[in-house]
């Protein structure tokens, strides 16, 4: 098996809601959508949010839990831009969990939660380099 992931579905209440924050606050384009979900491209692999009714259906699994145990991460290009975005995100539905600071392992970050409460780790770090097509990589410390 290849080492990849391809699509990340999260499971939603509102779909023009869970757009606004997307499409509106961090400015992504709509890959595509019908009355469930919507899907956005991403840096190597598709990012789709799903009613989570039409999400436990396809499973076929009822009551599907939210575990908090994650973070999605979104790796900005300066320290100045964390809490610009985090103050963007605010704006359109974001719930904020931490305010920008400097983490002991580097570099400056915060959270927020998207209106369905998937927490999002908004991170400058300089060992995490993200080129011009938004593809991160790490380069740990010596």
């Amino acid at each position: 098996m290849t080492q990849q992931v391809g699509v990340i579905t999260l499971g939603i209440n509102d779909l023009q809601r869970s757009k606004k924050f997307y499409v509106e606050g961090f400015d992504w384009d709509i890959l595509y959508e019908d009355k469930d979900t919507a899907m956005y491209q991403m840096n190597g692999f598709v990012l789709s949010t799903w009613l989570q009714t039409e999400l436990e259906k396809e499973i076929t699994v009822k009551g599907l839990s939210r575990s908090a145990a994650f973070t999605l991460g979104h790796n900005v290009g300066s320290p100045d831009e964390v809490q610009i975005y985090l103050d963007r995100l605010i704006k359109y539905g974001g719930k904020i969990l931490r305010s920008a600071n400097s983490p002991a392992h580097g570099g400056i970050s915060g959270y927020i939660t998207d209106p369905d409460n998937h927490i999002w780790e908004i991170i400058y770090n300089p060992a995490w380099k993200v080129d011009n097509l938004g593809h991160v990589t790490f380069s740990p410390p010596n």
